[in-house]
């Protein structure tokens, strides 16, 4: 029997002289591996509709635990403005493997969704820095290492909020404060709004520059202390930020 499946194609390998295997990460069975026959054929309608980073409905004969077979797909979105920018493509390569790794960590179904929308706002010319932190801020309670965000992480006093610290993993209130580096009142907030809006909800972003780097700069550096996480997309990423500063 033929399933039909939503997902994005995070991974191809070469599988003989014609075909492929795909890793399909799915919004029902989470990651799976899918064998494509013939697809590499110039001939193959499907050659095309198999390349990595296509987004649609794969017609499947699912096996699970084994791999399935592909019969058909149709895409739901090419996301061509993000394939055709070099620092978007980096910005996607990224983004694609911090939710692989975080899928794998959890098993939990929330992250596909979570991954797919941010994906959809970024191809809407949306500032793909300030999306990529926002989902890394919602991918942190899925690797064990959430933020406190709602009160002082020392005392619970929920007012006089001064900072917020990567060591203690959440806001410090004047009367906690001893010798933590200051985040700006304007980070602050919109750290704990990062944290908690959904993402289907943002219609546009305007954040200042330097407000947006100061975020980028603690969510990195907590990313970097607590949570394993060493990928090389993201190096890489980094390097093409540099380069176009």
């Amino acid at each position: 029997m033929i399933t039909k499946v939503e997902g994005m194609i995070v991974q191809e390998t070469p599988y003989g002289d014609s075909s492929k295997i795909i890793q399909l990460f799915t919004k029902e069975y989470g990651i799976i591996g899918i064998m494509c026959k013939g697809v590499k054929s110039p001939k193959s309608r499907l050659r095309a509709l198999t390349m990595k980073f296509t987004y649609g409905f794969f017609y499947i004969y699912y096996k699970e635990g084994k791999l399935s077979i592909l019969k058909d797909v149709d895409v739901l979105d090419d996301f061509q403005i993000l394939k055709n920018d070099i620092l978007l493509i980096s910005y996607l390569n990224y983004i694609t493997e911090l939710a692989l790794q975080v899928y794998k960590h959890s098993q939990s179904k929330e992250i596909y969704p979570l991954y797919i929308g941010i994906l959809k706002k970024m191809n809407e010319k949306m500032d793909p820095l300030i999306l990529t932190n926002i989902l890394e801020c919602k991918f942190l309670p899925f690797l064990g290492v959430g933020l406190e965000l709602d009160a002082c992480i020392v005392c619970g006093r929920k007012t006089n909020i001064l900072t917020i610290d990567a060591d203690a993993g959440g806001y410090i209130c004047k009367n906690c404060y001893t010798n933590q580096k200051i985040v700006s009142e304007k980070a602050i907030k919109l750290l704990r709004m990062y944290y908690y809006i959904a993402i289907d909800s943002i219609s546009s972003i305007k954040i200042h520059e330097e407000v947006a780097r100061e975020i980028n700069f603690f969510i990195n550096q907590y990313y970097e202390r607590y949570t394993g996480l060493y990928l090389h997309s993201k190096k890489f990423l980094n390097q093409m930020l540099k380069i176009v500063d």
